[in-house]
């Protein structure tokens, strides 16, 4: 039987630096609301599908009012989950660069049988398009060699869709990681920190 838990989506990452500056990667952000996904708080319900709420390869449904774990196989199948740790996210493993979101499970006692589930992310893909943790997409839990930005006022930049599809017009792409900045090619005009072995991000102007 599957647990019972709660979760909230993750998502609009923000990346905070002064142009020519070294960014912080982008974080998952309890709470906020990605479009196409489920608000934040929204309780989640036991299904029966699985022994571990979430686990890897299971997969969920959207819904308005509550959120839960349904066959792949299923019409209401709508996401996978692609990568599962306990812990918060700040603290944990960073999801795959192919999330689209990441899904907050709070901590809950023994339910049905099983033992309790502990607090922890499950990091999410949709199993239709939309892909906005692919590079370009203008979303995802992680920035992304392909992914752009654009100014967001006060010295920061945001996450935005290269094809112009999002609210801002992109005005900065991602193009190169490498692992200095004097690395980075002379046309860099942003520089962004990335997870990963190589942790800074070469951005182009648009």
């Amino acid at each position: 039987m599957a647990m019972r838990g709660t979760w909230s989506v993750g998502v609009g990452c923000v990346l905070s630096a002064l142009l020519a500056a070294l960014l912080t990667g982008c974080r998952q952000a309890p709470g906020s609301a990605e479009p196409g996904a489920p608000p934040g708080g929204t309780p989640a319900q036991s299904s029966g599908y699985g022994a571990v709420f979430l686990g890897v390869g299971e997969c969920s449904s959207f819904g308005t009012t509550s959120f839960t774990e349904v066959p792949c196989t299923g019409e209401r199948a709508a996401a996978r989950v692609i990568a599962r740790h306990d812990g918060g996210p700040d603290d944990g493993p960073p999801c795959p660069p192919a999330t689209d979101f990441v899904l907050h499970i709070g901590a809950q006692p023994a339910a049905g049988g099983e033992g309790p589930i502990p607090r922890g992310y499950a990091c999410m893909r949709n199993l239709q398009p939309p892909h906005p943790g692919d590079p370009g997409g203008g979303g995802g839990p992680r920035t992304v060699v392909g992914d752009c930005v654009h100014g967001a006022g006060r010295g920061e930049v945001r996450e935005t869709a290269c094809d112009g599809s999002g609210k801002r017009k992109p005005e900065y792409q991602v193009v190169r990681a490498v692992r200095d900045r004097a690395q980075c090619p002379a046309s860099t005009a942003l520089y962004v920190r990335l997870d990963g072995r190589d942790p800074v991000g070469c951005a182009r102007r648009l």
